[in-house]
């Protein structure tokens, strides 16, 4: 049993380490203090599910049908550009981090929603979480437990992500710092949807 968790922890967190999409949002929320804690929340319940419905079949099914990752690809490419206009936008505008959280602050319902869209309109999500620790799920001895090491792996990374980055926020409210962010957070965005749309 220990030995399904211990993996699926591993192979977790080597995968969600790496800085995508996803990660640049959650990044974004919680330097913002914007909804950060439900947005991490969202994060660790969805890669939760979609590392369970990979292990339990969902992995062959997307393998027999590449429509489905197809209709995600164009749908993750045009969310992730509009997205990344809009985080480009803010770093050309003169504006601090307080003021960002002040002016045009978002609904917890809107963020929740960009929220998902990024999790779940990015086929990389697909691929990674269903695909590739899903299908490795379920060679394991107990399923169950490699399931719930990924979770580990998600619930750990994302409470960092978010936590740490509101802690960060007062030594980073400079509007230079918070510029850079968005304009780290555009460049994200339109560099996986490039990469959704050359897949295609």
């Amino acid at each position: 049993m220990w030995q399904s968790y211990v993996n699926g922890l591993l192979v977790a967190f080597g995968l969600i380490m790496a800085i995508g999409a996803q990660n640049a949002f959650v990044l974004s929320q919680g330097l913002r203090r914007e909804h950060h804690v439900s947005v991490a929340v969202l994060c660790i319940l969805c890669d939760a599910v979609l590392v369970a419905l990979g292990v339990f079949g969902l992995a062959s099914l997307l393998l027999q049908n590449p429509t489905l990752l197809a209709i995600a690809r164009w749908g993750g490419a045009l969310f992730l550009s509009w997205y990344g206009i809009q985080a480009l936008r803010r770093a050309c505008a003169r504006q601090s981090l307080e003021n960002s959280a002040t002016q045009g602050a978002r609904s917890r319902r809107a963020v929740l929603l960009s929220a998902l869209a990024v999790t779940l309109l990015n086929p990389h999500v697909y691929l990674d979480t269903v695909l590739l620790i899903g299908s490795l799920g379920a060679q394991q001895s107990m399923p169950g437990a490699y399931v719930a090491g990924a979770a580990s792996a998600s619930m750990l990374w994302f409470c960092l992500l978010a936590f740490g980055a509101a802690w960060l926020a007062p030594w980073l409210a400079r509007p230079t710092t918070w510029r850079l962010v968005d304009l780290m957070v555009a460049v994200m965005m339109f560099s996986v949807a490039v990469q959704l749309i050359r897949g295609v």
